[in-house]
């Protein structure tokens, strides 16, 4: 099975135009029966939110959690609200068990920072966390070339099957050893998680601009780049039971039209688009 979703609820404004934050995620969830919930990135979320969005998604709905980035090494001197690593990951399960209770969570989202190249320290690392995790299904996801150099793209993939991780297939500009290609490679029977990040090479590394977050999400597929990753995807769940697609090109409102589109391509259900509201001051023509 394959589902096409978007990360983020909240700022799709194509979708739900000004409707207030409380009725976005119930009307997200009429077009997508997925959705990445980046916050948890930025800080572990109380249960009461968790417990508000599932209440807010209908029976067979499923969230992608995004671990928080104090487990994943983004911090770098930032300051962590906990003590130790035993208290950090005790509050992210202890936050996500609500998802959890109601059948929900289909997967957490490791996404690993640039500078988290392939080493034997780093391995160790990603084996302790996995431990941490328990029986969650955490999806992991590389930033730095290194792990699918010639040299350790195999035994990367082997490790990840080793040790029970969902692979993310990123499609992503290729800009430097901070950008990784496209690996469409299962290592769970279970499920595979794809992300697409856009092509916008010039904006990729730009981490000093001001905007730079909405600089390298700031691109729209075509027709043909869509057509592409259709038949890639219909590779890709032979080897595995269900795939997960998300669009993140969101810093023009293109991942909307983008999944749609995608959905359309696999003869996916897909819910008409609300009428946009004509621009009142508009040159009369």
């Amino acid at each position: 099975m394959i589902k096409v979703g978007l990360t983020g609820f909240g700022d799709h404004e194509e979708l739900y135009g000004k409707l207030k934050q409380e009725k976005r995620l119930p009307t997200y969830s009429e077009h997508f029966s997925i959705v990445e919930l980046d916050s948890p990135f930025y800080a572990v979320q109380p249960v009461k939110n968790y417990t508000k969005w599932v209440q807010a998604t209908p029976d067979g709905f499923g969230f992608i959690v995004k671990a928080y980035q104090g487990m994943t090494g983004h911090l770098r001197g930032k300051k962590n609200f906990f003590d130790t690593e035993d208290a950090m990951f005790e509050a992210f399960h202890v936050s996500i068990q609500p998802v959890v209770d109601a059948g929900k969570l289909l997967m957490v989202l490791f996404q690993y920072p640039p500078w988290f190249e392939c080493s034997r320290e780093n391995v160790a690392l990603l084996r302790e966390t996995r431990a941490r995790m328990r029986d969650v299904p955490c999806a992991l996801e590389f930033r730095n070339q290194s792990w699918y150099s010639p040299e350790f793209r195999e035994r990367t993939l082997d490790f990840m099957r080793k040790e029970n991780w969902i692979h993310t297939v990123v499609d992503e500009p290729q800009a430097g050893t901070g950008s990784i290609p496209i690996v469409s490679v299962a290592t769970s029977t279970d499920a595979t998680y794809v992300r697409m990040h856009g092509r916008y090479v010039q904006g990729w590394n730009q981490s000093s601009h001001p905007d730079w977050r909405k600089l390298r999400y700031l691109y729209r597929y075509n027709s043909e780049e869509l057509t592409e990753w259709r038949d890639r995807l219909l590779e890709l769940v032979k080897s595995c039971s269900n795939v997960y697609v998300v669009f993140n090109n969101n810093s023009g409102g293109d991942a909307t039209d983008n999944a749609k589109e995608l959905m359309r391509l696999l003869d996916l259900d897909t819910k008409e688009m609300p009428p946009q509201q004509a621009d009142l001051f508009e040159d009369l023509q």
